[in-house]
């Protein structure tokens, strides 16, 4: 029975683990679920709200619904109590100078039952200023663009109403779907002389401006910048580059309507460009560089005929060639020097035996003196 005993404590012990775990479970779903609600009714509850738009720094008065002047009624502003300096009278709320900060969802309540009647999302902002505008036809010959913004923010929602005439019509406006603040126009014809009038409005809830321009055809051409400009060394030539690039992809037809090319370059180690012009061409080949020296480079372009010259390609670096340095023999490690002295003899034929000296150091004297005293020594003893 002990075996027995034991399996079923641990399985209650299982079972009242796993309880724990799925009331944990349970509550977390619970927190997650209801703060979901939450989010949801306040969303629900400004999408069911009136927008109310103000200018900044004006007063601001909001009615609670439909209640009569002699009303009384309680708001709140996201749920909590109304800060802000302000007044009630009656049924309306009056805030002072409002700003940025009075934005929120209002709510108010007749008194005395506390049944809410109204809410307002007050929206807090400034009218449009005139909008900056500018057009630009970078694939001449087939249209233009023009693009617009505000300099100052009207923290509102703000629209813009594009409308481009020529020859007293107006024509087709095709909007961008990318650049929400950009326009695309097809010439209605080709080398006309006829202005073009571009008129642009900004409009929101608390006013509205707008700006005119009116421009010929062919003072708007500005080419897109060549496209991968490449500069590779040219083998065993130290001063040239060789520079290759295409035209920009956006430019329609470059057969009939032929681009130039501003090339500039210079090394890094100085800040002074050099420059050349070229035509009908999408190489070149530098043949004044500095050795060993790397370059920037960049290019634009230009319609041959009319219109501007295109903002700068990207940057692009390269060196002139290099030659592979041979390998350096060290010459600075110390040389062996073989001594060929020869070994000084001895001759031990008596008193008159002569000794061979060579020409040397204090070791080779200091030799000679012990041989000339063993010699005498041996004279006497004999």
């Amino acid at each position: 029975m002990g075996p027995m005993l034991a399996m079923a404590h641990a399985s209650a012990e299982w079972r009242e683990e796993t309880e724990i775990m799925a009331n944990a479970v349970t509550s977390v779903c619970c927190a997650v679920l209801a703060a979901v609600v939450v989010v949801y009714a306040q969303r629900r509850s400004q999408l069911g709200a009136r927008i109310q738009y103000e200018k900044i720094g004006s007063d601001v008065t909001m009615q609670c619904g439909s209640l009569g002047s002699d009303a009384s009624a309680t708001w709140k502003v996201n749920g909590t109590d109304v800060r802000a300096r302000h007044r009630e009278e009656g049924p309306r709320l009056i805030l002072m100078e409002v700003d940025l900060s009075h934005n929120g969802l209002y709510s108010c309540f007749e008194n005395p039952n506390g049944e809410r009647r109204d809410q307002i999302n007050l929206r807090v902002g400034v009218p449009p200023k005139e909008p900056t505008v500018s057009c630009r036809s970078n694939t001449y010959p087939k249209g233009f663009y023009c693009s617009w913004h505000i300099q100052h923010p009207t923290y509102i929602p703000t629209e813009f109403e594009v409308k481009v005439q020529h020859h007293g019509k107006t024509l087709e406006v095709q909007r961008d779907e990318v650049h929400k603040n950009r326009c695309h126009v097809k010439f209605p014809e080709v080398f006309s002389t006829t202005p073009y009038r571009v008129n642009v409005t900004a409009i929101n809830a608390l006013g509205a401006a707008f700006t005119t321009v009116t421009f010929e055809e062919t003072s708007i051409v500005k080419p897109d910048p060549p496209e991968k400009v490449v500069a590779i060394p040219v083998p065993n030539n130290a001063r040239r580059l060789e520079v290759t690039w295409n035209s920009p992809s956006t430019w329609p037809d470059v057969e009939n309507f032929p681009l130039k090319y501003f090339l500039r370059y210079r090394p890094l180690i100085r800040d002074q460009w050099q420059h050349v012009e070229l035509s009908d061409t999408t190489s070149h080949t530098i043949t004044d560089a500095y050795a060993g020296k790397e370059y920037i480079l960049q290019l634009a372009a230009k319609d041959t005929d009319v219109g501007t010259w295109s903002d700068w390609s990207v940057a692009v670096h390269a060196t002139p060639w290099m030659d592979v340095p041979k390998p350096i023999t060290s010459t600075t490690e110390a040389e062996v020097i073989i001594d060929t002295t020869p070994t000084p003899a001895l001759h031990s034929a008596g008193p008159a035996s002569k000794l061979r000296e060579p020409s040397g150091g204090s070791s080779t004297l200091l030799l000679s003196s012990h041989l000339l005293i063993a010699s005498v020594l041996l004279s006497i003893m004999w």
